[in-house]
């Protein structure tokens, strides 16, 4: 996602609105990247959704509009409602909605407000994941997935597009015309439902891969929050997909269970197969080694050893499926969400 020397065809107001709960160890490398633009926004936002660390103080250092969030009404959801304050406290006619775990590259704001106005509609970004720990790491195949999902050919003209919650760009005009978040307020996957919005009022909505401009660390708080993160969209966010893009998932997605799990009995029973299911092993190794370069820093381990993340997986879905179908709602940073 660059757009070079491209010129901008007029001068836009941006508006920067981060939600942040409980993100003391996260903002600071957001709003010092802010500083830092060649494409300056008009204005940071943040919206402190009742935390319990030092988040407000934090943000309020650094000169900006810091919001308390008021008390939560009944039908809507913590993200929802931080960023529909957010919106109620602007005054740009272009809004960058982003999580507090991203950051930004110099020019990542000014591709942003260019890859905006060629779409001439609204856009979202999945941030480069730049994880540490190595339980961080066991994001591989899970990440990998979604990816898929987003780039899928198949979804370009998905009345149900959705977009990635981490970074969305969008006008103030086209953003009113939907009634932004109020219109998606008790919706867990607010992302996706804002995406369809925007689809079905006949904005254009594109997605992309922000590789070196826009990264995050998804889940440096322990591996709680990532089972958490991932558990609360894993099962409902592939009724968005269209089928075709559901079917290649599958597709590879059993191609890389079946090698991952059964070469390892054929190498032990010695079995004529063995060769073959190496050489398809070795294959999915190259293509996710490939995919890392664009999408995350991974490491070597874990993308040599991908069987890891392929078990973590398996657990989030697991563990998404008892959410939805046992529980009735999920839980994400401390509170409970209704399914």
């Amino acid at each position: 996602m660059t757009y070079g020397n491209q010129p901008l065809k007029r001068h836009y107001k941006i508006s920067v609105i981060i939600p942040a709960r409980n993100e003391e160890k996260n903002l600071p490398y957001i709003l010092e990247s802010l500083k830092n633009q060649t494409y300056m926004p008009y204005e940071v936002i943040v919206v402190d959704d009742f935390s319990s660390d030092r988040t407000f103080e934090i943000a309020e250092s650094y000169g900006i509009k810091v919001i308390r969030n008021t008390e939560m009404p009944d039908g809507w959801t913590g993200k929802t409602w931080a960023l529909w304050n957010g919106y109620k406290n602007s005054t740009g006619d272009v809004f960058a909605f982003i999580d507090a775990d991203v950051r930004l590259s110099p020019r990542a704001l000014e591709s942003l407000v260019k890859a905006r106005e060629k779409a001439n509609g609204a856009i979202s970004v999945v941030p480069y994941h730049s994880p540490e720990k190595f339980y961080e790491k066991l994001s591989l195949i899970p990440y990998i997935l979604g990816i898929f999902a987003f780039t899928s050919p198949f979804e370009k003209y998905n009345p149900r597009k959705g977009m990635y919650g981490s970074c969305i760009v969008v006008s103030r005009e086209d953003y009113e015309k939907v009634n932004g978040h109020y219109s998606i307020k008790g919706e867990l996957l607010d992302d996706l439902n804002l995406g369809e919005k925007f689809t079905s009022n006949g904005i254009n909505v594109q997605n992309f891969i922000g590789y070196d401009l826009i990264s995050f660390r998804m889940y440096p708080y322990g591996i709680k929050s990532e089972v958490e993160g991932f558990g609360k969209g894993a099962i409902l966010s592939t009724s968005r997909l269209e089928t075709a893009t559901i079917i290649l998932i599958a597709l590879w997605l059993i191609g890389l269970l079946a090698v991952e799990f059964i070469t390892p009995f054929l190498a032990f029973y010695k079995s004529d197969l063995f060769g073959l299911f190496l050489v398809l092993y070795i294959m999915y190794t190259l293509q996710i080694i490939y995919i890392d370069n664009w999408t995350g820093r991974y490491g070597i381990i874990v993308p040599l050893f991908h069987i890891l993340s392929s078990l973590f997986f398996i657990y989030i879905m697991v563990y998404s499926l008892y959410q939805v179908f046992f529980l009735g709602y999920v839980t994400w940073k401390g509170r409970r969400i209704k399914v």
